[in-house]
């Protein structure tokens, strides 16, 4: 039922719109797996703060959660972002001591402002002491941003005509030396598998490929008026499961009702 809530989310405020990327550019919006990737220690951004930082400068001590999205994202990033505090919340870990979390926008045009409010939003929704000084929101030019995301295989593109991005949903756990370790797709995460990915993120481990099969359900390409097949087939698929839940539900609890009536 999340999973279908928020597959409507994301695809109904896009159906009346029109979009000026075509066919070609939306296939290459994928989040592709490349474990063992190092990501670019000399990657300038700024910080929350508006200072001048590199990639390098959060590595060597810990595992770090990196989160690629942008802060005026009008959905799917936030359900990205709120989906990573809930199992946050369910880690015995804590974020700023065992492990840090580390978000860049892909928007160059965003500046520390926004990360800043951003930052406040989610230290006080996480609400652990601590955290501030290690929870880190970046943003940065089109070339530093295209650096790190290309090295984590998050591929995107920006639409004009309803000036947003079209990009997939996640976020990947990296190693204290900055190695891809483990990939997480989707919106709602388990928090055994990131407890489990951070462990082997600290011993400078990579994980195992995973299934992208959800990542078909929440992939930007339905932001054109045109839904591929694919992505309707899977909708209609979990819409027919979850109807049939109901409808297993509705049926099991009226036979309950008539055993209990006298």
């Amino acid at each position: 039922m999340k999973l279908l809530l928020a597959i409507a989310v994301v695809l109904l405020p896009f159906a009346a719109r029109g979009s000026e990327l075509p066919d070609s550019a939306l296939r290459q919006v994928q989040f592709e797996q490349r474990l063992n990737a190092q990501v670019p220690m000399d990657a300038v951004f700024r910080d929350e703060t508006g200072e001048a930082v590199k990639i390098g400068d959060y590595l060597g001590r810990k595992p770090i959660i990196l989160v690629p999205g942008y802060y005026g994202c009008p959905m799917l990033c936030t359900l990205v972002s709120n989906g990573l505090v809930e199992t946050l919340h369910e880690l015995k870990a804590d974020a700023g001591a065992q492990f840090d979390i580390l978000a860049f926008s892909i928007s160059p045009s965003e500046q520390p402002e926004l990360a800043a409010a951003k930052k406040r939003e989610y230290v006080r929704h996480y609400g652990r002491t601590g955290t501030a000084s290690g929870w880190h929101f970046l943003t940065g030019d089109e070339a530093s941003i295209r650096q790190v995301a290309d090295t984590i295989g998050f591929h995107y593109a920006y639409d004009p005509a309803i000036k947003q991005y079209a990009h997939p949903s996640g976020f990947v756990v990296l190693t204290p030396e900055g190695r891809v370790s483990r990939y997480f797709f989707g919106v709602d995460f388990r928090a055994r598998e990131l407890s489990d990915a951070l462990h082997t993120a600290s011993a400078n481990r990579a994980g195992s490929p995973i299934s992208q099969l959800f990542l078909l359900c929440f992939h930007y390409s339905p932001v054109t008026s045109q839904y591929g097949n694919l992505i309707l087939y899977s909708v209609r698929a979990i819409g027919m499961a979850t109807l049939l839940a109901l409808g297993f539900f509705v049926a099991r609890s009226l036979r309950a009702d008539r055993k209990l009536t006298p």
